[in-house]
This record gives C-alpha cells, sequence and structure tokens, in this order.
C-alpha cells in the first residue's frame, strides 16, 4: 500500500510539477510577446493604419508620375488619368468613376491653352475623342 501512495503521491507531484511548468512557460511566453493594455494596442493598431495609407499614398503617387495623365475636373473619384495613346473622353471619364446624379451637360477639354467643347450627347451616341497628353477635362453638370 506505501508503494501505491508514493507512485500517487510522484504521480501527483509530477503533475504539480507539469502545471507550474506550463505557467512558467505562459509567464514567459507573455513576457516576450508583451501584454499591453488596449489604450496601446489600439494606439499600434493605428500607428500601423496610417503607416500603410502612407506607403499605398507614396506608391500611388510614384505611379501617377510615371508617363503622361490626363485630368478630369468634375464629379470624380480619380481625377488623374494615366495617359494611354489609345486613351478616349469616353474611357478617362469611365476611369476617372464619374459619380454625378445626371449625366454631365458640358464638357470641356483643354488643350494646349485652347477649348474643345464636346457635346455630351454625341459622346453617349458614340461619337468619342482621342485625348492628348496632358488634356484636362471639365464635366459641368
Amino acid at each position: 500500500m506505501e508503494e501505491i501512495l508514493k507512485k500517487r503521491g510522484s504521480l501527483c507531484s509530477g503533475i504539480s510539477r507539469a502545471f507550474e511548468w506550463a505557467v512558467v512557460v505562459t509567464f514567459a511566453a507573455l513576457l516576450v510577446t508583451g501584454c499591453v493594455s488596449k489604450s496601446t494596442a489600439d494606439a499600434r493598431a493605428r500607428a500601423a493604419f496610417l503607416a500603410g495609407q502612407q506607403q499605398a499614398a507614396s506608391v500611388a503617387r510614384e505611379t501617377q508620375l510615371q508617363g503622361p495623365t490626363v485630368t478630369v475636373v468634375g464629379e470624380v473619384r480619380n481625377a488623374l488619368i494615366h495617359w494611354t495613346i489609345d486613351l478616349t473622353l469616353a474611357k478617362a471619364v469611365v476611369a476617372a468613376g464619374f459619380y454625378g446624379r445626371t449625366d454631365p451637360s458640358e464638357i470641356t477639354i483643354q488643350r494646349d491653352g485652347k477649348e474643345i467643347q464636346c457635346d455630351p450627347k454625341r459622346l453617349l451616341s458614340g461619337e468619342d475623342l482621342l485625348l492628348q497628353p496632358n488634356d484636362v477635362i471639365f464635366l459641368r453638370q
């Protein structure tokens, strides 16, 4: 009977040692990873988010600065469009993300100091115009 108690005691002490070891390992893990308050975690998350936004803006600026562009002024989401040899007025308006409630009533292209008037109805009927680098498109309601 004494042998059984000794074995049982050693088994229980083994479990206790394993539990103590688990607590030590968990505590050490918390020290390594760092236990932080909610406000500190929120501040770190905000800082990471802002760093990501700055990096994305930087990449966007670098991309936009490469090559010629066309500018679209009006109710659009993206005012700066990368110019390509086959860029038309309709493609530029779509690429700019026009979000006006109604179709534009007037479209003007400013090119080399001159203004070119475009009839929106003719554009919608399929008559399109090739754009040139540095054109500025004005979409008026």
